[in-house]
């Protein structure tokens, strides 16, 4: 379990320098109902407002969301102070996938 976290954190750090990650509130909401995000990773520790608005729009989107990490957790993949990050290429999305489904 650990094993597959520090590789989905590796992973995020590498689709970020790909430049296949959005980042912040607005731009991944934006992206979500534009349908060009394929992942949506939102912080456990992310505030009530901010996860129900992430958990409507994802559902009505049908875009998978991951909780499986804190802001800080996050922050640290990508290097910079985000609580919600979207993938928006398919393959990384699905490497995504696999690695969480493991844990």
């Amino acid at each position: 379990m650990i094993k597959n976290k520090r590789q989905t954190m590796n992973l995020l750090g590498i689709a970020r320098r790909a430049q296949k990650v959005v980042s912040g509130e607005a731009t991944v909401l934006k992206a979500i109902q534009t349908q060009s995000v394929r992942l949506v990773f939102l912080a456990q520790d992310a505030g009530s407002a901010t996860s129900k608005k992430f958990n409507d729009k994802c559902a009505y989107y049908n875009v998978p969301l991951n909780q499986s990490f804190t802001k800080l957790e996050l922050s640290q993949a990508i290097g910079q102070s985000r609580t919600v990050i979207g993938i928006t290429q398919s393959g990384f999305a699905r490497k995504f996938e696999e690695l969480l489904a493991m844990d």
